[in-house]
């Protein structure tokens, strides 16, 4: 009963201070009017409508309320003579308070108005909200969801992390504005929309006591808090609001202050409230609009204004993109040698990741940086750098690039990056120096940048490709620091790898630098919920490995929305590529390789000591034919096994490879077409054969069984003879009748031309449609006699079940085949070749 008393007489006593204030301001009014007009409240009445509704509505977008603070509408005044707008300033060093949180539904509709009503006041791009609401999780700013969309609004603060999190950006908002001390600086508008605990209530009055220079406005609902231990921190330069039960009691503004004696404006004041939802999402979405046009940035700001001025000693810097009003440079340095990129798809990773490449070629030379571009997809990302039918130009920076790589590619370029460290390590030992930086700058040494886009497919399950990847990555990562070899990892998220089990966090923490654009806050560290909630077109970079207290949100450029004008630079710097400069290694995943585009295939002529057949390209770094040598070694004879029509092209392939290199006449080809899937192939080789001028001679089965009995009985060489079987299966069961007065069957003529026909200068080229046909034929000792085989759709663990060793791990796709060399020990992924191809990468 005592605490009810108390509270009646100070309502008691604040209505009477209010007659008080306004019978006072009548008398005054009424002494000092004008001759001839009238007289009273009303005429001040009317005059304050007039005057506040003329502050209450600033040109849109022309005042700088960084430094100038701006008339705020909060309300109307009620009097028994009329109303007129309250406004009180906001901006430049001014705050505001409110004694109830946004529970309340007046102070949720008042904190989305004050927040639209300045930023229509800004001009574009001259401020940013941030706020925090912890009583109703982000639910006061609901209805302004368009200015989160467009990163006018950051995603507000729910929980006691984010509200550490947002006030460590703040803070560091306000030191960096104090110190640039720019006219143009960006407001940050904080809304606190509920009570805070008494740590962050402090750090939140500190920036109020900040001044102008800091930059911050701070508008803060439940304060003071009603119930409350300690008592609540002062507010500098803020007014203060005090809700009745249907009323607000609006106090003196900083510097222009209602009343004489402090107690605030002497007439209640209803509060605005929200208009109606679809005028509030309408102007919201406007302002958004208006706010994002003034924040976008071009592609043409991240590119420096000369062409290859920078030096690449200490480490590589381009702009990225736009923090605030300032442009934000990124590095691959000692602090950050390696970057960890995240983003779900449609974020703007790959927009990210051009402007990157982009900015650091306009900066550096090819003789100051080299690139290494993997693309894991099918997307085509890095297409752009190498040269194509319809654009020629490439990035002279380029020294590999893989668009819609195999892991297998992915891996061999891992590899050339551990042999490019290890010569570096020789270089750093024979100068005597522990750092790329210490080298002498002529001749300089290029660092290198190699991008891995969706590198978690390059570790895939658990295979020994996986686990040789993380075992590459883990050694680039640890030694590129000091030799200038530099790592991004991209993907749209970095968990659940499970080749990185047990060895995620060695591998991950060598990445300083980290980048979350929308749906990649995974990179960060878990107790940083700073990309949890960002706009397309944004990123958080980090250069704390994601630790919490070290986050920049920055506005991004559409690299795509600059189509042509990269074009241009490309065009650019490829004219400007050093004298005999080449286009970079390139390997397309989804590309076909075809035996007459093969520069090896070129160059062959008549004459060679050892012929080389050429079945496909190699799947590594630098595109290698590959080839296998028939020489007079016994096994040098090839098996194809597998589909049809890719296996009967390698025959084709190979057989036309081998007859570049002998003269007319020097050669003799046997050409065995048994299948009729492989008619067409057949005929083709034949003709071709025929057209150059070989002698060639077509057999079917029974010529087949018969020439093998003459080839095998051979003693002495006769100039080459090749025989190319199409379907040798087709003949296994006429192979297999014996002679009735020899006992001898095809099968055993054909193992021994197998084991001597190499020394006579005879080699079989044959294709088998299933590798069990293959082993039927040659017979369970004679297998080595085949030593080059060429295995198409054959699954891994029948391939090493017939080879004699472990799974390879192989797994059957289209457009690939594995070499095998039993001689050399030689297993790799090939490109087989073929007529059959498919359109170019990133085409239908």
């Amino acid at each position: 009963m005592g605490r009810l008393a108390s509270a009646y007489g100070q309502a008691a006593a604040a209505h009477r201070a209010a007659r008080g204030h306004l019978d006072r301001a009548r008398r005054v009014l009424a002494d000092g009017a004008a001759p001839g007009g009238p007289a009273g409240a009303g005429d001040l009445v009317a005059r304050l409508a007039r005057l506040g509704g003329a502050l209450a509505t600033p040109a849109p977008g022309a005042t700088l309320v960084t430094r100038t603070p701006v008339p705020v509408r909060v309300g109307e005044a009620s009097t028994p003579d009329g109303g007129f707008p309250v406004v009180v300033p906001l901006g430049g060093g001014h705050h505001l308070t409110v004694d109830a949180d946004a529970r309340d539904p007046r102070v949720a509709g008042l904190l989305r108005a004050l927040v639209l009503r300045l930023l229509a006041a800004a001009p574009p791009g001259g401020m940013r909200v941030a706020g925090i609401d912890t009583v109703a999780l982000g639910a006061a700013f609901g209805p302004l969801r368009p200015l989160v969309d467009a990163g006018v609004l950051d995603p507000p603060a729910t929980s006691g992390t984010e509200v550490t999190a947002l006030l460590d950006a703040v803070e560091r908002h306000a030191r960096t504005a104090r110190h640039a001390d720019r006219p143009d600086q960006e407001l940050l508008l904080v809304v606190a929309a509920s009570a805070l605990p008494p740590r962050e209530a402090a750090r939140l009055a500190v920036l109020t006591h900040a001044g102008p220079g800091a930059a911050v406005c701070v508008l803060r609902a439940g304060h003071p808090p009603t119930v409350s231990a300690d008592p609540a921190p002062p507010l500098g330069a803020a007014t203060a609001l005090r809700l009745t039960e249907r009323y607000a009691q609006v106090g003196d503004p900083p510097g222009a202050p209602f009343s004489d004696d402090g107690s605030g404006l002497a007439a209640p004041v209803l509060l605005d409230g929200d208009p109606p939802a679809a005028s509030l999402a309408a102007l919201a979405e406007h302002l958004g609009t208006a706010a994002g046009q003034g924040d976008a940035l071009g592609l043409a700001e991240l590119l420096p204004a000369r062409r290859w001025a920078s030096f690449a000693g200490d480490g590589l810097r381009t702009v990225v993109g736009r923090a605030g009003r300032d442009l934000f440079t990124a590095a691959f340095d000692d602090a950050t040698p390696h970057w960890l990129v995240a983003g779900r798809s449609g974020a703007g990773r790959i927009r990210f990741l051009l402007g990157v490449l982009y900015g650091l070629a306009a900066r550096y030379s090819p003789a100051e940086l080299q690139l290494y571009l993997l693309d894991l997809t099918e997307g085509g990302s890095f297409t752009e750098f190498v040269p194509t039918a319809g654009d020629p130009f490439w990035l002279p920076h380029a020294r590999a690039v893989g668009i819609g790589s195999d892991r297998e590619y992915g891996v061999a370029v891992l590899r050339e990056l551990r042999r490019e460290l290890h010569r570096r390590a020789a270089t750093l030992r024979r100068h005597g120096v522990t750092t790329l930086a210490d080298l002498p700058r002529d001749p300089p040494v290029p660092r290198v940048v190699a991008v891995i886009d969706e590198f978690h497919l390059l570790l895939a399950g658990n295979d020994a490709l996986a686990r040789e990847s993380v075992d590459l990555l883990n050694e680039l990562a640890r030694k590129g620091r000091a030799h200038g070899v530099h790592l991004v990892l991209a993907s749209q998220g970095a968990t659940g790898v499970e080749a990185l089990h047990g060895r995620a966090e060695a591998i991950h923490g060598q990445f300083a630098l980290r980048v979350a654009l929308p749906g990649g806050a995974g990179v960060l560290d878990p107790r940083n919920d700073a990309g949890s909630s960002l706009p397309i077109g944004s990123a958080v970079v980090n250069t704390a490995a994601g630790a919490p207290g070290a986050d920049t949100v920055v506005r991004l450029p559409d690299a795509h929305a600059a189509a042509a004008d990269l074009a241009r630079l490309r065009h650019e710097l490829w004219q400007a590529r050093p004298a005999g400069a080449g286009p970079p290694s390139v390997f397309k995943g989804c590309e076909t390789a075809q035996v007459e585009d093969d520069p090896t295939f070129a160059g062959l002529r008549p004459g060679g000591r050892r012929p080389l057949a050429l079945v496909g390209r190699t799947v590594d770094v630098d595109g290698t034919s590959a080839l296998f040598i028939m020489d007079a070694t016994p096994g040098r004879h090839l098996a194809v096994v597998g589909a049809a029509g890719t296996a009967a092209e390698v025959l084709r392939a190979a057989t036309l490879s081998l007859a570049r290199q002998h003269a007319p006449g020097d050669a003799r080809f046997l050409v065995a077409p048994l299948v009729a899937a492989a008619d067409p192939t057949a005929d083709d080789t034949a003709a071709t054969l025929t057209a150059v001028g070989h002698a060639v001679e077509r057999l079917d089965a029974t010529g087949l069984r018969e020439h093998v009995a003459a080839l095998a009985a051979r003693t002495s060489p006769a100039g080459r003879t090749y025989l190319v079987v199409f379907g040798v299966d087709a003949a296994s069961g006429l192979l297999a009748v014996a002679d009735p007065q020899t006992f001898r069957s095809g099968h055993d003529d054909l193992r021994a031309l197998l084991r001597a026909g190499p020394a006579h200068g005879v080699h079989l080229l044959g294709w088998w449609r299933g590798l069990r046909a293959l082993a039927g034929d040659l017979g369970g000792a004679h297998r080595d006699d085949v030593a080059c085989l060429v295995a198409l759709n054959v699954p891994g663990a029948e391939l090493g079940l017939h080879l004699g060793v472990p799974d390879p791990g192989y797994p059957p796709r289209p457009d690939r085949a594995l070499l095998v060399d039993r001689h050399d020990q030689r297993i790799r992924l090939i490109v087989p070749y073929t007529r059959n191809g498919h359109p170019p990468c990133g085409e239908d």
